[in-house]
């Protein structure tokens, strides 16, 4: 692991042509040291123009371009395994954050050695930026926004790549068999309500959430 790297941020992209830019400034434009992170993208089969949208950052980026559809899981642990960083993170490709959004959760993390992963409160914003609400990131979680420790990722066995939703609550359940998330009081974290939003897929939240029952509850 490169010890100048203190930090990965990772990003599974998949038809994000409308959105990776605003996500990708904002996490250039951060106020941690520029040379101790890193900002990884998976390109995950988009049929859009997201790869001609990502070409301006790739001076700033780590790109990976997967051959076939991976889904989240499997691209996140394509971006896990190629990671440096002490610490890993997920942002959404429709996404953005404050420009403090790593070093508040780094620094939080890192200068307390008795935490184990640290989660940020986000604010809920609609297509065109603008603030919807405020929210509590233990009171409504969301996949992303959560700063861990790369090894305890590791650890645990990573993203269980079967889940195609709800991959992030599957993750936490395993996750805190062992460890805990700590929350961050501050809306660090800029998530983006649209009609493609994942958790607005019924249907297919549906599917696994029962999926997710089945796999932690018959135990």
């Amino acid at each position: 692991m490169n010890k100048s790297i203190q930090v990965s941020v990772i990003i599974a992209a998949k038809n994000a042509e409308l959105y990776i830019g605003r996500c990708l400034r904002s996490l250039i434009n951060q106020s941690f040291s520029d040379d101790k992170y890193e900002i990884i993208v998976i390109n995950d089969g988009s049929k859009d123009s997201t790869e001609e949208a990502l070409k301006q950052f790739l001076g700033d980026i780590i790109y990976i371009k997967n051959k076939k559809n991976l889904g989240l899981p499997g691209s996140r642990n394509k971006g896990i395994r190629k990671a440096k960083g002490q610490y890993i993170v997920m942002v959404d490709s429709d996404d953005w954050v404050h420009p403090e959004f790593i070093n508040i959760l780094y620094h939080h993390l890192n200068l307390n050695n008795d935490l184990d992963a640290v989660a940020c409160d986000y604010q809920l914003v609609n297509n065109n930026q603008s603030i919807i609400s405020i929210e509590n990131c233990e009171k409504k979680p969301i996949a992303c926004g959560i700063m861990f420790k790369h090894s305890n990722i590791v650890e645990i066995g990573l993203y269980d790549k079967n889940f195609l939703a709800r991959e992030e609550e599957e993750l936490i359940i395993r996750f805190k068999k062992k460890y805990k998330v700590t929350r961050i009081p501050i809306p660090l974290y800029r998530y983006r309500k649209h009609d493609q939003n994942m958790t607005g897929k019924k249907k297919l939240m549906k599917k696994y959430e029962i999926k997710l029952k089945k796999k932690h509850l018959s135990k």
